[in-house]
């Protein structure tokens, strides 16, 4: 019987080994002494790249905006104090679906079996509290040892991988560099289990039939179609129905816009004035990869309940309220492209677009902003908003081909922006970035303004000052002491963070400017425009309670 050699490697190269297997070459973190003998390692490997995060929250959130754009990522943090720190990140790749590989480097095995009481524990000699509480926002997580080391590592980043949801591996600092065995030709299983043959025909029957019998069926494209990399199946069946389509807030960019059955954003009441229209007439829904949370419907204004609905998943497949369990669209998608009976060509009406530039003022207001700048943002480029006016204008403002679109509508937590763009930025430095952020969130998360420079990457940030926390404001207490905080000189942000020292090897600074008008601003657009290949620092100074249309709509909802 023929056996493959086993290669004797470390257990620190293997998780390494296993990172480059899955196209991750960044790896995000902040270093500590319980995890430093794994950075050594990855010090010494010249095909990786270690993320110089400011702190464990921040490189969480980047290693969550590095996870949209390649798939998986990792994250190594120290146990306790770090993994805590990192952990809000965490929960949020969890929310919206992202595999991160969350490496804990913790004590040395001797002084677990011991309880000893040493620095970040607890002092009550607990060393499970921490994997226990980690383990809720992982779809699997182990604490390593050196017989089960390769099966557990391989185990959880699997897992990881096929569920779109976090891993956690804690690994004593001690064993790091023991040696285990591991096949030459052990490759990870990332395959997701198959459908079960019978169900998904039936289920690929029945919604054939379905169709077939619509007068008026309409698409809505989701996130599950972005985290599963779905985009060329379910564009193919787009094209093939022929179906008016749209996507949800959290889907935005799961479409081809160029597609003449392509509508826009549907989000509820929240939608632009003239799409809830073009659905009134809906007689089937077909939902690909949905997520029913209030800010991606409008705060659950959808009004299709009446609809009778197709609901395709990466885990099941409902039919007007018959569940199809263990089906999985990845499998169906092509099926029903392949079977469907194209229909004739429709003729649709021009595009639903928002209210024209309001004229008269020379201020900054939110309709222009998101009129004017659209004009600016280049086709397959990367779209970060944050949490709060950005990223509730973007998904009916902007509209480049091949963009990608990054923000926490689902976790929503303020300060995601700016580490999520340098994650983006990490995994496509081919890709222009845009990153728009507001200026409170931009003072919880601002000290990634340093990773951009120490990495040499070319955002061009807008930061969108308008004096406070303007989401809430909206929502409750608009003269309120705590909507408000301290105005920084923001513009003056790559100054502080050293990006004119002489120790910046990576001297890429372009404008660094504040911005009241509409003139200044069309002024410094032309100057990014001709400036590519550098980072780009916009403050633009905005009308204090001047808000997005959506954001009003929905302050006023709650």
């Amino acid at each position: 019987m023929h056996t493959t050699s086993p290669n004797f490697i470390s257990i620190g190269q293997h998780i390494l080994n296993r990172f480059k297997e899955l196209g991750i070459d960044t790896i995000f973190g902040v270093p500590s002494d319980f995890n430093m003998p794994l950075l050594d390692l990855l010090e010494e490997d010249e095909t990786l790249t270690w993320g110089n995060n400011a702190n464990e929250l921040n490189a969480a959130y980047a290693a969550d905006g590095y996870a949209r754009i390649r798939g998986i990522s990792a994250l190594v943090t120290a146990f306790g104090v770090g993994e805590l720190s990192a952990m809000n990140g965490i929960a949020g790749a969890y929310s919206e679906m992202l595999p991160i590989i969350h490496i804990v480097g913790s004590p040395r095995t001797q002084y677990r079996e011991s309880h000893a009481l040493i620095h970040h524990t607890l002092g009550n000699g607990d060393y499970d509290i921490f994997y226990k509480m980690s383990s809720m926002l992982a779809s699997a997580s182990t604490n390593v040892t050196v017989s089960n080391a390769v099966s557990e590592i391989d185990r959880v980043i699997s897992t990881a991988f096929i569920t779109k949801r976090p891993g956690y591996i804690g690994l004593p600092c001690d064993i790091v560099n023991a040696m285990v065995e591991v096949p030459a030709t052990a490759l990870l299983c990332i395959d997701p289990p198959k459908s079960p043959v019978k169900s998904l025909a039936a289920a690929n029957a029945l919604i054939l039939k379905e169709i077939n019998d619509a007068k008026h069926p309409i698409i809505i494209s989701d996130i599950g179609i972005l985290r599963f990399h779905l985009e060329s199946e379910a564009n193919a069946f787009i094209e093939r129905t022929g179906f008016p389509t749209y996507t949800a807030p959290m889907g935005k960019g799961s479409v081809n816009i160029d597609l003449p059955n392509y509508r826009g954003v549907y989000c509820g009441a929240l939608s632009l004035d003239g799409i809830q229209q073009e659905l009134e007439t809906a007689d089937l829904l077909i939902e690909l990869g949905p997520i029913k949370s209030d800010f991606n419907t409008g705060n659950f204004t959808f009004g299709l309940e009446h609809v009778k609905t197709i609901v395709l998943h990466s885990y099941d497949v409902t039919i007007d309220q018959a569940e199809y369990a263990g089906v999985r669209m990845q499998e169906l998608l092509p099926m029903l492209t392949q079977g469907i009976n194209a229909k004739p060509s429709l003729e649709f009406g021009p595009l639903v677009k928002q209210k024209p530039i309001d004229q008269g003022s020379n201020e900054i207001t939110s309709n222009y902003l998101w009129n004017k700048v659209n004009e600016y943002i280049k086709p397959n480029s990367i779209v970060v908003t944050e949490t709060g006016s950005s990223g509730f204008a973007a998904p009916n403002a902007l509209h480049a081909k091949d963009n990608t679109y990054i923000s926490q509508v689902l976790w929503g937590s303020i300060g995601y922006s700016v580490p999520a763009a340098v994650g983006a930025a990490m995994a496509a430095r081919h890709r222009q970035i845009y990153l728009f952020v507001g200026d409170g969130s931009f003072q919880v998360t601002a000290q990634e303004v340093s990773v951009f420079i120490r990495h040499g990457l070319t955002p061009v940030i807008f930061l969108l000052n308008n004096d406070g926390y303007l989401t809430e404001k909206l929502i409750n207490g608009p003269h309120s002491s705590y909507n408000n905080f301290q105005m920084w000189e923001y513009s003056k942000a790559m100054t502080f963070f050293g990006a004119h020292l002489e120790t910046n090897q990576n001297r890429k600074i372009g404008l660094e400017v504040q911005v009241k008008t509409r003139k200044e601003f069309e002024s410094a657009m032309e100057t990014v425009i001709q400036e590519p290949g550098k980072i780009h620092f916009l403050e633009l100074v905005m009308p204090q309670f001047d808000a997005p249309r959506e954001l009003e709509m929905l302050a006023e909802s709650f």
